[in-house]
């Protein structure tokens, strides 16, 4: 007889995460061509350059994104893979303040910025490291001057390139892990008090002209009414948009008015193409990646898989929404790119080396459950095999003793 069984092919990762960045990728990449061209032709006299450059980090970022889904996220903390990270991260961002020919790249012209790669590495080493450290994390000891002297040192030497964006990020993302780990109000006021003077102390030292950077940009804090520029500009392409824009690869402000379209200032081209309806649908993808990624860090097999998912989930929509507010007017001009969507190699293909760790938690969390599962449903089969096994035995010992 032929079996009637039939196999069942299970997706091993989570389905509503990766149609949400294949989607912003897509976007993305629609996106980046458009706002790109004419600066692709001025430079290189050739449109399709940037685009072609993007597509090439897009593919490098699958297969990281490919390979890290695959590596279990405990080999972060098992293998000291997350120390290794922040080392390189380290003196990477040293390397831009001895042989970088631009402000943040390692080579002009290169999109190399070690500054990604340090966001990244800062959230997996403080999550190997606050997960390690478990309650003593709260102690003053060995938890808050120890985190701050991390991020002291991460974020004042990325401030100092200057790139003051990227350390705010960084320390922000430091103190809401540290909030999620368990920590306390208290504990996080002299965290802010170390971890500032270390890293004021470096820019002070190292770079002095970037305090005029950082205190523009403490200004900008204070009275956003100053509307810079570029964020003017962005407005009257939005304006010129209306609900549903001018149409993809027709905008006009990023040729005449927008600058830099293609990276920072890229939400201002999705605003004139596709209107307030194509600007909302971007802003609900990145809300549904918050979710999706939350409730992975929800679903995690341990504090670690929480902690990792959680913290790189919370970067990406982070560093989305801070562009976003800033190209409106409600942040002062910062300089976050657009996950995803901002023309840039590195921020790319970290993104989705990112999106890979988050995938891999999941992943994990599932394969989990499911070997809890079996091992339930195989200890009853197992007892009722017992039970059967008994009753037939007795069965038998009855029945000849009858006779």
């Amino acid at each position: 007889m032929k079996s009637n069984k039939t196999s069942q092919v299970r997706l091993t990762f989570d389905v509503p995460m990766v149609i949400l960045v294949a989607g912003l990728v897509v976007f993305g990449m629609l996106i980046v061509y458009s706002a790109s061209w004419e600066a692709s032709w001025r430079e290189f006299a050739d449109v399709n350059r940037y685009f072609l450059r993007q597509l090439m980090w897009l593919g490098l970022g699958l297969i990281s994104a490919l390979v890290l889904f695959f590596i279990d996220y405990h080999r972060w903390e098992q293998n000291n893979f997350a120390l290794y990270a922040i080392l390189v991260a380290i003196l990477m961002l040293g390397a831009v303040l001895v042989l970088g020919e631009s402000r943040r790249n390692l080579w002009a012209g290169k999109s190399i910025q070690p500054s990604e790669l340090a966001k990244l590495a800062t959230i997996l080493y403080l999550g190997v490291w606050m997960y390690a450290k478990g309650d003593k994390l709260k102690q003053v000891g060995f938890g808050i001057i120890p985190l701050a002297v991390i991020l002291g040192l991460v974020g004042g030497l990325i401030a100092v390139q200057p790139d003051v964006s990227a350390a705010a990020t960084v320390f922000f993302l430091g103190l809401l892990m540290f909030f999620l780990a368990g920590g306390s109000f208290g504990q996080v006021i002299i965290f802010v008090i170390v971890a500032g003077s270390l890293g004021g102390g470096l820019i002070t030292i190292i770079k002095p002209d970037a305090l005029e950077r950082i205190r523009i940009f403490i200004l900008g804090l204070l009275d956003i009414t100053a509307v810079p520029p570029q964020v003017e500009a962005a407005i009257a392409a939005f304006r010129e948009g209306g609900w549903f824009g001018v149409g993809l690869g027709r905008g006009i402000a990023k040729l005449v008015s927008v600058p830099v379209p293609h990276t920072d200032s890229i939400f201002a081209v999705v605003g004139e193409e596709l209107g307030v309806f194509g600007a909302s649908i971007l802003v609900i993808l990145y809300g549904l990646l918050l979710w999706r990624g939350l409730v992975i860090a929800r679903k995690a097999a341990d504090g670690l898989g929480s902690l990792l998912a959680a913290g790189l989930t919370l970067w990406i929509v982070f560093e989305a929404y801070v562009n976003m507010a800033v190209i409106i007017g409600l942040l002062p001009v910062a300089g976050n790119p657009l996950p995803f969507i901002s023309l840039g190699g590195s921020n790319l293909m970290v993104t989705l080396a990112a999106v890979g760790i988050i995938l891999n938690v999941g992943r994990s969390s599932d394969e989990e459950r499911e070997l809890l599962e079996r091992r339930a449903f195989g200890e009853v089969v197992d007892l009722r095999g017992r039970n059967g096994r008994r009753s037939v035995s007795r069965s038998g010992r009855s029945a000849s003793n009858r006779k």
